[in-house]
């Protein structure tokens, strides 16, 4: 059979990470989150934290590029330093999902991967939303913080995912005719969403 993935994008709280976490479980399938800034950086020769720098968590636009050197070999030879726009930051990172995609069964946090992969014969996108008191709820316990820094990063990373994805991909950041499925998991618990999803995906792919 070939290869099917999983793209899925969150709100910040809702507990998308947790979910995709239980259906690569479940299907026994591979699962990548920052783990793909690791391998667009090996694959390219730059150093990974290059990559985070520019991660869809800390916005598009924050920061400003020093003078990076490639090092090793690999996919970097070709670029110069000062070519390390969030542009060919974004292509490398997608090319990295694209030669993952081709040779194995998988889930994709975030990242565009849905945009990247809108060729991909067996793709599918998921976005989870969540209730705000829900999503502070999860990210005060999860993260050990009080309710208004929960506030205030609920909101700075909404809009940085938000300003990623609609800057490379060509539909709407959190809107339904973006994705295959949209669900709340408020609604259902994170369990029960996942096993939700996980019943949509047998059914798409005939698992």
């Amino acid at each position: 059979m070939s290869p099917y993935v999983i793209n899925i994008g969150r709100q910040l709280g809702s507990g998308g990470r947790q979910i995709g976490q239980m259906l690569a479980r479940e299907l026994g399938i591979a699962y990548y989150d920052r783990e793909i800034l690791d391998l667009a950086a090996r694959e390219s020769g730059y150093s990974a934290e290059i990559f985070e720098q520019k991660d869809e968590r800390r916005g598009l636009l924050q920061g400003v590029f020093g003078t990076f050197l490639p090092f090793g070999t690999g996919g970097a030879a070709g670029y110069y330093a000062g070519e390390l726009s969030e542009g060919n930051l974004f292509r490398l990172q997608s090319e990295a999902i694209k030669k993952v995609a081709a040779r194995e069964s998988c889930i994709f946090i975030g990242r565009c991967a849905d945009y990247v992969l809108r060729d991909h014969p067996r793709a599918m996108s998921v976005f989870v939303a969540a209730r705000p008191a829900d999503r502070v709820a999860r990210l005060m316990d999860y993260e050990h913080i009080g309710e208004q820094e929960a506030r205030r990063r609920i909101e700075a990373g909404d809009r940085d995912r938000a300003s990623y994805y609609n800057f490379y991909a060509a539909g709407t950041w959190g809107a339904a005719a973006t994705y295959d499925l949209c669900i709340d998991s408020s609604a259902l618990g994170i369990e029960a969403t996942a096993e939700f999803i996980l019943s949509y995906v047998r059914r798409r792919f005939s698992l």
